[in-house]
């Protein structure tokens, strides 16, 4: 697990995205009856270079130059304090040496435990709670390096990663799922929206009502993976991870228990097996409910194969 203390130094006062959210995962996983697999790797910072595979030399600027300043909004919903541009460039980087590090066949699997979360940004903008969009980030620089040829890149995510699909959405080389709750937030990921140019069909989103049973989501989620990812054959499975989906979640709608987490995991486990020799890098977005987040997120390790 990729975490840095830096992510803590991303500070936005009374806000549901808080320092909290990683704290309580490190607690947990030093109590006694935490598994033993999950090692703690301390990540480097990106470097901008990195950053710009995927987003506007002006959006950082002004990222940095905001912190600088002391900080403040710079979306409606997305704070920026003194911290954030120190942590979001260590969240880039710990995500893409989380994908990496599988890549490399350092570990089977890796969590890029990390603040702000990334799904939502965009070339040129944050948005929702979103500064640098760590999961397109990592998958920019494993094909840049030709480590990777075909990445698939996975969001379940109660919100539709609009940034993820935003970047990759003509790219042959990248397949994107995002499973979420329609209408919603951010208003994209309409069933339609499936690509353009050489990458027409290689974005799959399956918009969800509030009503979807976890038994539902699961089924339909096993046959995109199955029917979908599969043939396409990924190199290496990145996976926007967000535990909003969980059915006491400030913005949960979709009902999750712990143990539905850890048939996603096991299910993406799965595709990675018979894709790319298990190879799967997954990196925190959503999920705020601080009293379970911590059992989600190792629910969801444990599907992955971590006992």
């Amino acid at each position: 697990m990729f975490f840095h203390s830096a992510f803590l130094e991303h500070r936005t006062g009374r806000h549901i995205e808080c320092p909290e959210r990683l704290s309580v995962v490190i607690e947990r996983l030093g109590a006694s009856d935490a598994p033993d697999c999950v090692e703690i790797v301390r990540p480097e910072p990106a470097c901008e270079e990195d950053v710009e595979l995927v987003h506007d030399r002006a959006h950082v600027e002004r990222v940095r130059r905001l912190a600088e300043s002391g900080g403040g909004m710079s979306d409606p919903d997305t704070v920026v304090s003194e911290g954030s541009y120190e942590a979001a460039i260590l969240a880039a980087g710990a995500s893409i040496q989380a994908a990496e590090s599988v890549l490399e066949g350092r570990f089977e699997n890796a969590f890029a435990l990390v603040r702000p979360p990334g799904h939502h940004a965009t070339r040129s903008a944050t948005k929702g709670f979103c500064i640098f969009n760590n999961a397109a980030i990592a998958a920019a620089r494993t094909l840049a390096d030709s480590r990777a040829q075909r990445v698939a890149i996975l969001d379940f995510d109660i919100h539709h990663g609009n940034g993820t699909q935003e970047t990759f959405y003509e790219d042959p080389r990248v397949f994107f799922v995002s499973f979420h709750l329609y209408p919603f937030f951010p208003g994209t990921g309409r069933e339609d929206e499936t690509g353009a140019g050489a990458g027409e069909g290689l974005t799959v989103n399956v918009p969800l009502g509030r009503a979807t049973p976890p038994g539902e989501y699961l089924r339909l989620w096993r046959e995109v993976l199955d029917g979908r990812v599969r043939p396409f054959g990924p190199d290496v499975v990145l996976v926007s991870a967000g535990f909003d989906t969980y059915e006491n979640d400030p913005f949960g709608a979709l009902n999750f228990r712990l143990e539905d987490f850890e048939e996603l995991g096991a299910s993406i486990r799965e595709l990675a097996d018979a894709t790319c020799g298990g190879k799967v890098a997954s990196f925190l977005e959503g999920g705020y409910d601080l009293d379970a987040l911590a059992d989600c997120v190792l629910s969801y390790l444990e599907g992955l194969g971590c006992p």
